[in-house]
């Protein structure tokens, strides 16, 4: 990490909105990987997932309400970062899909352009994406869109759509929706003038594979999914020019012998160089650590190792690819680990951080 610049990591858990649903932390790389807590934040149901704008210093945040039917429905919420403190006031809310007789439109995740002209949610239980626009304030202004997703899988737990997580291209071109409940990830494209998604496609995994996270390779010509339901992460050659998906690999997410059946796979991200991606189980509670050739987008297993604690719903690897943070859901943990840059592999630092529920964890660099 850059001189005079200093790490805070933004979390977000199940909590009612009488609990602190929101945390900041302190990471100190050079005292060895030790959290320090700064902030927190009542007043948000079941804060989830959030989302760092450090151009902005916003942060986004998931989060739940009852509508006049008392139907769950979403809404997001925008604090503003303090980047001296780490302090967080709330400026702003939103609701993000409107609920209906058909069942509530939580949502379990949100993600942004690089501009920060856009929001992009998922309803998991909804099985729609919801489209927001953002003025120049970093302020969420509307839903200017909803995409709706159909059909239903083979396996228990896919008896509807349940789209998991939305991730622009790198050139953010492209939408890359993975559905679980449908086994496929399909492609939208973001019209800026209308405010609409625009579906340009989709590949299917493995029936009963249930994708949930999906991430691209630094260098952008491939990508991955972690298949939650049956615990395999699924490789792609990706087409910069025409977004399309070509499957390459699918790899086991677990020790030949533990079975898959006893674990969901949640998260997936790479090193920041891009040779080594990790995977966590929740079942297995571990982090899989695999190296990556870049140019098949082939995986070969490098380790697998304890997360120390229950549940691993969400890691992640600082900017500077030194460290790699586990949130615990039901270990009520954050856990440090070091990352060796040569060979990719993790080890316990004993530095941790009691929390209830984690279920993300969003790194950001700012002034010192």
């Amino acid at each position: 990490m850059k001189e005079n610049s200093k790490l805070l990591l933004f979390t977000g858990s199940y909590a009612s909105a009488e609990d602190n649903g929101i945390q900041v932390y302190a990471f100190d790389g050079a005292a060895g990987g030790t959290l320090k807590l700064l902030h927190s934040v009542q007043g948000i149901a079941n804060p989830t997932f959030v989302n760092v704008d450090t151009a902005k210093n916003r942060l986004y945040a998931i989060g739940e309400k009852l509508n006049r039917e008392g139907i769950k429905e979403g809404e997001v919420v925008t604090l503003a970062i303090d980047p001296h403190t780490g302090s967080l006031t709330e400026l702003n809310r939103i609701a993000t899909m409107p609920a209906s007789e058909a069942g509530q439109t939580t949502t379990c995740h949100i993600n942004r352009d690089a501009a920060g002209e856009v929001i992009v949610v998922c309803s998991y239980h909804g099985g729609l994406v919801g489209l927001l626009s953002v003025d120049a304030d970093g302020t969420p202004v509307r839903l200017t869109d909803t995409a709706v997703h159909t059909g239903k899988g083979t396996v228990p737990g896919q008896e509807k759509p349940h789209p998991h997580s939305a991730v622009f291209s790198p050139d953010e071109r492209f939408l890359f929706v993975s559905d679980l409940g449908l086994d496929l990830i399909r492609t939208y494209r973001v019209n800026r003038e209308s405010g609409t998604l625009e579906v340009q496609g989709e590949i299917k995994v493995e029936a009963g594979a249930g994708p949930r996270h999906f991430v691209f390779h630094p260098d952008g010509k491939s990508a991955y999914v972690i298949n939650e339901l049956n615990s395999t992460v699924t490789s792609f050659l990706y087409d910069s020019e025409s977004g399309a998906l070509k499957t390459a690999f699918t790899v086991p997410t677990l020790p030949e012998d533990y079975s898959y059946t006893n674990n969901g796979c949640a998260e997936i991200a790479f090193s920041a160089d891009g040779r080594f991606l990790y995977g966590s189980n929740r079942g297995h509670d571990s982090i899989v650590v695999y190296a990556v050739n870049a140019e098949t987008a082939e995986l070969t297993l490098a380790q697998h190792v304890s997360t120390h604690g229950g549940h691993p719903r969400h890691f992640t690897v600082t900017p500077d690819g030194e460290y790699l943070i586990v949130a615990n859901r039901d270990g009520n943990n954050l856990v440090v680990f070091s990352l060796d840059a040569a060979t990719g592999r993790l080890t316990y630092t004993g530095n941790e951080a009691r929390i209830s529920k984690p279920v993300c964890v969003k790194p950001a660099v700012f002034p010192a």
